[in-house]
């Protein structure tokens, strides 16, 4: 998806170039690409007459937007209290260092994006990893190396 530019005119041609408009056209790139992408803060910024920086700002406020291509499959770790306490950490460390990669970005070979979460709802099946969208419980790190293939 994010090997794609996009078509900016497409996008801006639906929505009048007013600051109050910057959050929807922001939202509706990530959609689209999946990331805001450095030329889209810089073609945002240009539709709206504001600078690279207020644009940036305003999207780096909010958790939903992410600003690095998404890896080919998410992975999104549970620290929520149960996972936390049935060793939830000791397993995103090892993710961590077997993929060489921290919570919000994604592995150099695009194949990740690691996520860390505050509860998932499966407290009875802690700790819990979520990949893409399959539900993993009762990891062990052995397991969860299993599951990654690392």
């Amino acid at each position: 998806m994010h090997s794609l530019e996009l078509d900016f005119d497409e996008i801006f041609s639906s929505v009048k170039a007013e600051r109050e408009k910057l959050i929807p056209i922001l939202q509706e790139i990530h959609r689209r690409l999946g990331y805001l992408s450095e030329n889209a803060i810089i073609e945002t910024a240009r539709y709206l007459d504001i600078s690279e920086n207020e644009v940036f700002g305003v999207a780096s406020f909010y958790a939903m937007f992410r600003f690095t291509p998404p890896g080919e499959h998410t992975l999104k770790m549970c620290l929520g209290t149960a996972c936390h306490v049935q060793g939830g950490k000791r397993i995103l460390e090892t993710v961590e260092r077997e993929l060489d990669v921290k919570p919000g970005e994604t592995t150099k070979d695009e194949n990740y994006s690691l996520e860390v979460i505050a509860c998932f709802g499966c407290c009875s099946l802690a700790p819990v990893m979520v990949v893409d969208n399959k539900v993993y419980g009762r990891l062990t790190t052995e397991k969860a190396k299993k599951i990654l293939g690392i």
